[in-house]
């Protein structure tokens, strides 16, 4: 329905001629020819695991990692007799096991859309619909990331990955709640009132992943709201050291002016992200060494092509995109899950 009346188009009649009407019967539309998506945040997770996404193929239990979980060996001290125990055979190897999670995403295709778009389109119907397709189907995968922990035919997030056998007693088909407690994650709670994101806080956490397993978290991700919180403990100690007769940017344009605040909040060397899509009042802390997406070498995102509708008497076609992925942790005890943090509402 075309604007009348605002700007400088005409509301319609002056001197009894409908001079808007007229206008729109004769005056093209000056189309701007993209289409600007409205529905979907950029998410830095989900762009770092598909960035550094690992191949896999077919099978049961396509992605199957050998873990050790229990000494081989048992060293002891000796005397000057130099005499030891008879060694036992002991298992230290488990294997952990997971399935691909398919998500599928119908294209339609009307044959009268393509007649009557052709040669006149300004956004195709179909390049929208492609694009669409992938777009949907990364936010479905980021809301399994931060949301599943039970629905066995979906991909498995961070709740199930990085847990204490709390939300997921069998991870990898290894039982980790009442036995193999070295298959778990490390969960701060928090219980009671929920604890500040502060800069001291964030560095036990991190600390305490150490002393867990002894590396490093790669970084950690938490809502807005609750890196907002945390940058607060950061703003308020700036310090601005200006030189006389020198700009404030790096790059000489005093127009600049003086930086302030941060992208990522820096923590012990852990550089910590806010993801639009993390639940607030959570941090993770991820070890991406051991922390990757698996994607099938035949199903990542691909296009099976269009199919004719006419076996169901329908001029059109259908195809589909398809993909088979899903997150692995092979070793839970190298990431950290922060619950009950306070969070500030934007």
């Amino acid at each position: 329905m075309p604007v009348f009346g605002q700007g400088i188009v005409p509301a319609g009649s002056y001197g009894g001629a409908n001079l808007g009407g007229e206008l729109n019967a004769v005056t093209r539309r000056a189309f701007v020819p993209k289409m600007i998506v409205q529905l979907y945040n950029s998410t830095p997770f989900a762009a770092s695991l598909l960035s550094t996404a690992q191949s896999a193929t077919g099978g049961v239990s396509s992605i199957s990692i050998p873990v050790q979980g229990n000494p081989y060996v048992n060293t002891q001290y000796s005397d000057y007799t130099g005499t030891f125990s008879q060694p036992a055979d002991l298992q230290g190897a488990f294997l952990a096991e997971f399935n691909l999670k398919v998500l599928i995403t119908p294209i339609p295709f009307l044959g009268m859309e393509g007649l009557v778009q052709l040669d006149h389109a300004v956004i195709p119907l179909i390049e929208a619909r492609m694009n669409d397709a992938t777009n949907s189907m990364i936010l479905t995968i980021t809301n399994s990331l931060y949301g599943n922990s039970s629905n066995m035919n979906q991909i498995i997030g961070l709740p199930g990955a990085v847990d204490d056998g709390t939300q997921m007693a069998t991870y990898g088909n290894i039982n980790r709640a009442t036995s193999n407690t070295w298959f778990q994650s490390k969960v701060y709670y928090n219980t009671g009132a929920a604890v500040n994101p502060t800069r001291q806080n964030v560095l036990q956490w991190i600390a305490g992943t150490v002393k867990n397993c002894g590396e490093v978290p790669t970084y950690g991700l938490c809502g807005p709201g609750t890196w907002t919180l945390l940058a607060q403990d950061f703003v308020g100690q700036e310090t601005y050291v200006v030189t006389p007769d020198s700009a404030f940017s790096d790059d000489g344009n005093e127009g600049d002016g003086i930086k302030a605040a941060f992208r990522a909040l820096m923590v012990g060397g852990v550089p910590v992200y806010m993801d639009p899509y993390c639940p607030e009042g959570t941090l993770w802390l991820p070890n991406t060494n051991y922390m990757n997406l698996y994607v099938h070498e035949q199903a990542s995102f691909a296009f099976t092509g269009f199919e004719s509708l006419l076996p169901n008497w329908q001029l059109g076609f259908v195809g589909a995109v398809v993909t088979a992925a899903e997150l692995v942790n092979g070793k839970p005890k190298a990431s950290t899950q922060v619950k009950n943090l306070n969070y500030i509402t934007l």
